[in-house]
């Protein structure tokens, strides 16, 4: 079963609440298997929107960060980054 990349492009807008969020969601991402590989460190934005943070995670499979997104702890944690941020999130199989 491939792995599959969490990938989220962000601007925040509230860096009080979103550091709430930043704060509560490790747990439900570590939880499901989720790995940090990049998490808002240096980069160049080539082409499209730009959004100065941006996280990728790796998790065991697609169904596992989708079931993650999906699961009551790492909503309870997205509650504080709604309003305090401008999010494109995408969830993609690796190549095997």
């Amino acid at each position: 079963m491939p792995t599959a990349l969490w990938i989220a492009h962000v601007e925040v807008t509230d860096p009080e609440a979103y550091g709430k969020y930043a704060k509560a969601a490790g747990a439900p991402i570590a939880a499901h298997g989720g790995v940090f590989l990049a998490r808002g460190g240096k980069y160049v934005q080539l082409e499209g929107n730009d959004r100065a943070r941006n996280v990728v995670a790796r998790f065991p499979s697609l169904q596992a960060a989708v079931d993650c997104y999906h699961s009551s702890e790492y909503q309870a944690a997205l509650s504080h980054a709604k309003g305090a941020s401008i999010r494109d999130l995408v969830v993609v199989e690796e190549a095997e």
